[in-house]
């Protein structure tokens, strides 16, 4: 089911990115770069959605959410460091110490309080997670790299993603009938969560020269997920979650003072 999730979304989304380029009638510009630009979008593709995806669906399926979200949501950290390393941005001493108070959190979270004994619910599942966060962070930080039409260069990579997804399916999945409210979530996460929120975030990271300062912003959302977990998937108790959720807010609470410049950011990109 996961996998038939991923590739409906995938679908949806390539639909959605081809709408705006056409819109923007910027179609004739998907054939005229190099070789090379074409080749890289690819491997992209191959990066995300294609190997992302199925990594974190398998951590997810080891790990229950309440552990698996926050861990997830380390791909902020993991951005700022590797685009630090590879884009060379700016990281301040203040931005290493908030991040080591997250990744301690995060280790409370995943060993359920033993963190001594390092007592991991799935050490496989733990590791995927954080996998996941690197491919994820290589991808938007090679994605800002390359010299390319920002919707078009996720179109062609999301392309290459679906012919991998694709073929995956048909040698690895059993067969699936789609049905109506599963179809109807995969429009969701295509249009969404994928597609016009891909097209803003690159965007802003192509715009920003310190990714930890729009990656802060990704903490916000662990709270309500955190919430939304507890009461349609179910899980332990309220309380616990809210002290996970508490972990996951200290990066952006830490980060007040940047937070006029992130909105000139969102304001440039506007204009």
């Amino acid at each position: 089911m996961p996998l038939q999730l991923l590739f409906y979304s995938v679908l949806f989304s390539v639909i959605v990115l081809l709408f705006l380029i056409q819109k923007d009638k910027k179609f004739q510009l998907l054939f005229t770069y190099a070789r090379n630009e074409y080749i890289k979008l690819i491997l992209l593709g191959i990066i995300n959605p294609f190997l992302y995806y199925l990594i974190l669906f398998k951590a997810y399926d080891l790990l229950p959410a309440q552990i698996a979200q926050p861990i997830n949501c380390t791909w902020a950290l993991t951005l700022s460091y590797l685009s630090f390393f590879i884009l060379k941005h700016k990281l301040s001493l203040y931005d290493f110490l908030a991040s080591i108070i997250c990744y301690v959190g995060i280790l409370i979270i995943s060993t359920k309080g033993n963190i001594f004994g390092f007592d991991f619910s799935s050490k496989e599942g733990v590791f995927l997670a954080f996998s996941s966060t690197v491919l994820w962070s290589i991808y938007w930080i090679y994605s800002t790299k390359l010299d390319v039409d920002l919707v078009i260069g996720l179109f062609v990579s999301f392309v290459s993603g679906l012919f991998f997804i694709s073929v995956y399916m048909l040698l690895f999945s059993k067969s699936y009938e789609p049905n109506f409210y599963g179809v109807l979530g995969s429009l969701y996460i295509g249009c969404f969560e994928m597609g016009v929120t891909y097209v803003f975030w690159l965007n802003a990271m192509k715009l920003t020269n310190s990714s930890s300062k729009i990656a802060n912003l990704i903490f916000i959302s662990p709270c309500l997920l955190l919430v939304f977990i507890y009461f349609l998937v179910g899980g332990e108790d309220f309380a616990f979650n809210f002290y996970r959720a508490y972990f996951n807010c200290v990066w952006f609470i830490n980060s007040a003072e940047k937070r006029e410049e992130i909105s000139l950011i969102f304001i440039k990109n506007r204009v």
